[in-house]
């Protein structure tokens, strides 16, 4: 790997107890630097500093990683190399803690590729990339979450329902949410991004945190758990 990413660590409020790795969008293509203005790192700011406020005193760490590159550049996939690399940092850091992943577009893809890492528990994509005949395996065994803009334009509703639908038989649970109105950015409703976001994350690592809509969500039989509008 040449260079490493760049990652902003939020510590926990006394001892750690998990890890929530946020990861950002990006583009199909593009082998120019991630700087700290691009739109698509600064989208996620907010979102991580939501996250350590509601997480921190249960003991939540909170790491935003900043790409070396925008693009996935497949076939070589950029952004999955950096997020494994920033696994390996927080094993190193944090061994033996759990580890959940939130991820927004392109990054939405990389925390389910990556969602196979052994400290993995849950994964949160937020519009996530998901064309069709991306692999499902990596969610095997883990909680999912999924929320998707009825209006998005830039990545797929349809296609992230496609992959929820396959990856259904192998995840340990899965919802997925419409947020209704709601285009690809999520500044229309950003209050429901967050809700949701930290919810799951509380949820998944055992922090005593419930959330009305997502635990109604988990309930419902299987053939509506993939189209809930919020």
């Amino acid at each position: 790997m040449d260079g490493v990413p760049v990652v902003s660590v939020r510590r926990a409020a006394g001892r750690t107890r998990a890890v929530a790795l946020v990861l950002h969008g990006g583009a199909e293509h593009g082998t120019a630097a991630v700087g700290p203005w691009r739109l698509a790192y600064l989208r996620m700011v907010p979102l991580a500093r939501a996250l350590h406020r509601a997480g921190r005193k249960a003991g939540l760490e909170v790491r935003l990683v900043r790409n070396r590159r925008y693009g996935w550049n497949a076939p070589a996939e950029d952004p999955v190399d950096d997020a494994r690399w920033a696994l390996e940092r927080i094993r190193e850091d944090h061994p033996g803690l759990p580890v959940v992943l939130v991820g927004h577009s392109m990054g939405g893809r990389v925390v389910l590729r990556v969602a196979d890492d052994p400290a993995v528990v849950g994964v949160c994509a937020l519009a996530p990339w998901t064309p069709p005949g991306e692999p499902v395996d990596a969610v095997a065994g883990r909680s999912v979450v999924l929320l998707h803009g009825t209006r998005d334009r830039i990545t797929s509703p349809r296609d992230s329902h496609a992959f929820a639908e396959r990856a259904q038989e192998l995840a340990k649970r899965i919802v997925r949410f419409d947020v209704t109105g709601e285009g690809h950015a999520m500044i229309r409703r950003p209050a429901v991004w967050t809700r949701l976001m930290c919810a799951f994350t509380l949820e998944a690592i055992d922090a005593g945190e419930t959330d009305e809509t997502l635990r109604q969500a988990w309930t419902r039989p299987a053939d509506e758990r993939l189209r809930i509008p919020v």
